[in-house]
This record gives structure tokens, sequence and C-alpha cells, in this order.
């Protein structure tokens, strides 16, 4: 009895061997255990835009970045073009950690934080110059959206701004006055601020995913749409579009976000990563953006599909003073009275 007990013994003590070393495997992989036997996790990033747009090369920086300073402790895997999740599912998903990563237009959180409609406000930049100072984390502005708290309270955490420069309005109608586009239809980003936007303009407009936005103008269910250069170019859409009017009316702002709860699961050092490597992405975004803008306006101007009109100083202020500083101050109570304040006097101060 002696001699089969000790077997009993030895047989438990090798089971619980087997049983404690799986269990470390397990914690080690928070996504799984490395070659220097350290954990490793794994960022899923989605957006819904092609490899080539501003967006799509800064996530891919981004990417770069991040697993080579943390020495393949973070893998980041991107998906563009909306391979994972699309404009209406990504905020659900990213709540809910089925990613980790986004970098939604701002117009996006208009249900979670109205207050980044500021972002939306037309004729808030006179240049893409303007961009940087007006938007810095230390700006008005910039403190509405990287401390947001309407944002903090959705598990969302801000790590970044980045933009695919001006926006420019497109349709099969010569477009130089805002009265050109009474009665025409435009798709929007789900925002009340631009849908005030093109009622000034005499328009109508009806918010659409980006992914759709393609066929919508193909088969006629909208007249137009709003866009920087390189996404219309990327998607196609002059192909089906005669006239483009470099309106430079709006901006478009993707802010860049993670899942705070994932954010601070990371150990400290990786946490710093994340952050350092979303501030050079940030950068590299700014440096492609201007190039980008205008390599897709030549491509279009060499397909010979569109004609693309570029408006006079006089011509611009007529669709300026449409809109500000009425649809401004519509969303005041919105955005915040202070900061639309601030924002008027920036622009009267010009």
């Amino acid at each position: 009895m002696g001699r089969q007990r000790r077997r009993a013994l030895l047989a438990v003590l090798a089971l619980a061997g087997v049983l404690t070393l799986a269990a470390c495997g397990a914690r080690g992989a928070g996504a799984g255990g490395n070659a220097a036997g350290g954990e490793t996790f794994t960022i899923k990033f989605s957006h819904v835009v092609t490899p080539a747009t501003p967006k799509g090369q800064a996530a891919d920086k981004f990417k770069e970045v991040v697993e080579q300073r943390s020495g393949g402790r973070i893998t980041v895997e991107v998906y563009p073009n909306s391979e994972l999740y699309g404009d209406k599912d990504e905020l659900q998903a990213l709540q809910s950690n089925s990613v980790q990563m986004l970098a939604p237009a701002s117009a996006k959180f208009t249900t979670i934080a109205p207050a980044l409609q500021v972002l939306d406000l037309p004729f808030l930049f006179d240049s893409v110059d303007d961009i940087p100072a007006v938007v810095s984390p230390d700006s008005p502005a910039g403190r509405a959206i990287y401390e947001n708290e309407a944002l903090a309270t959705n598990n969302i955490k801000v790590i970044g701004l980045w933009d695919n420069g001006l926006k420019q309005l497109s349709s099969n109608t010569e477009m130089r006055t805002p009265d050109s586009l009474a009665g025409l239809s435009f798709r929007i980003q789900p925002s009340d601020v631009l849908r005030s936007q093109f009622e000034k303009w005499g328009a109508s407009s009806t918010p659409m995913a980006f992914s759709e936005v393609y066929n919508a103008l193909q088969q006629g269910v909208v007249n137009g749409q709003e866009n920087p250069y390189s996404n219309i170019e990327s998607q196609n859409m002059h192909t089906v579009q005669s006239h483009i009017t470099e309106s430079n009316h709006g901006y478009i702002g993707y802010v860049l976000v993670i899942n705070n709860q994932f954010l601070e699961s990371l150990p400290a050092d990786l946490q710093t990563i994340v952050r350092e490597s979303a501030g050079e992405a940030s950068t590299h975004n700014r440096e492609v953006a201007a190039k980008l803008n205008e390599e897709a306006k030549a491509t279009i101007q060499q397909a010979g599909t569109t004609q693309i009109l570029e408006l006079t100083p006089e011509e611009r202020k007529a669709f300026r003073d449409r809109v500000v500083p009425s649809v401004w101050q519509q969303y005041a109570d919105v955005i915040g009275p202070d900061l639309v304040n601030d924002l008027l006097a920036q622009q009267n101060a010009q």
C-alpha cells in the first residue's frame, strides 16, 4: 500500500505542476507569451477608408512604431476599408472592446459627446495651416476634445487628432454660389451641425456610411457630397460627379481613440509607448495629408470626368456668410457657449 500511495501522490503532484504551468501561460497571454516569457497584447485597429489615405497611412505608421518600440510585446492589427466594422458599428465595438482603437470622424460622436461637433463648424479654418494651433491639446477647442467627460464616461480615451485637410463640395451641378445648391441633396456624416449647414444653403442632407457613398451617388440616391480630395479620389466619387467646388468650407477631424479600460490594463511602459506612438503617427498624418490631397486633386483633373471650380475670395465669403455666425450660434448650447464665443472672437480678430 505504501508504494501505491507514493505513486498516487507523485501523479497528483505531476498533474498539479502541469496545471500550474498552463495557468501561467494563459495569464502571460493577455494575448500570449513572447520568447522572453513576457506578457504580449494585441490591438485591433479598425477604420473605414483605404490604406492609401492620410488616415490609412497614419494607422499603418502607428502599427510600425508601436511594434518596433514595444519589441513585439504589442501587435497591432489594422483593418481598413470597413473590413471589420463600418461606420454604424465601430463605436459600439470599441466600447465592448471588440476592437481597441478607432479613428472616426468627429461627427460620429454626435450622440455620445455632442461637444465634439465643434470640429464640424463650417469655416472653422481658413486654411490647413490654421489647424494645429486651433485644435492643439491646450487650446480651448483641444481641451473640449481631449478632456471630454462624456467620452470618459463611455470608456473612450482620446490619444490623438488626425485630419485629412479641408472638405470640398461635389455634385452634378456647377456650384458657384450658395443658391446653386438649392434643391440638391447631399450625403453627410451624422451631425446636426452639418445638416444645418446645408439647410442654410438651401439643400437637404442624408446621413450615410462612408462605404455607401459611391453607390448612392451613382444611383442618384443623393446628388452630392462633401469630402477632402483624397477621400473623393480614393473612392472614385469623382467618376460619378461632374463638378467639384473647391470651397474648403469644412474640416474632417479624425479623433484617435482607444478603449480606456484596455489602455489602463497595459503595463505602465506599454501605455507610454502607445501614447507616444500616437503622437508620432499624428505628426506623420499631418505631413502626408496635404501632399495626398494635392496628388488626388491632380488625379481627378487628369481623369477628365470632373470640372474643378476654384472659388474667388468673394465667392467663398458668400458661402461663409450664410452659415457664420448663424450655425455656430445655433449650436452654442451643445458645443459650449464659452467655446463658441472664444472661436468667434478669434475669427473676428483675423
